[in-house]
């Protein structure tokens, strides 16, 4: 599995990276929202090859987000360099394998991005993504 992503599928990848910092400033519960995101309407629209969505900026897409679901006030709080990761790993591995949002949270939720930052953080992206699907591979027994 290997692409190498355009300047603008990087700037994409960065956006969704601090759209989940931003989850942050709302003081939500981090796997709630992660899951929400992933599983949004909004998510598909920035899963299109091009949506207006993607040029919005993070701030707009929160509360697009925000305006389509409700998501758990409080909880448990991830930290910024975990969210940020997060978002930015999902984004990559749509782009990389055109796989949909919904698609990757399925193989890879919050709690097991959150397990895997610390190993995975300092990797190439391209094999973390690789390690995150065979991971979901075993634990599903394929």
């Amino acid at each position: 599995m290997s692409k190498d992503l355009s300047g603008f599928e990087r700037q994409l990848c960065d956006i969704q990276g601090r759209l989940f910092e931003r989850s942050l400033i709302k003081e939500v519960d981090s796997a709630d929202f992660m899951e929400k995101f992933m599983k949004s309407k909004t998510s598909e629209f920035y899963d299109l090859p091009y949506d207006r969505l993607q040029w919005a900026g993070e701030e707009y897409i929160l509360e697009d987000l925000l305006e389509e679901t409700s998501i758990i006030p409080a909880g448990e709080k991830f930290s910024k360099d975990e969210l940020y990761w997060a978002g930015y790993v999902y984004r990559y591995w749509h782009l990389l394998t055109g796989e949909s949002s919904r698609e990757i949270y399925a193989q890879a939720n919050a709690r097991r991005m959150k397990e895997c930052y610390l190993g995975f953080h300092t990797m190439d992206v391209v094999m973390a993504i690789e390690d995150l699907k065979n991971i979901h591979l075993q634990k599903s027994g394929q």
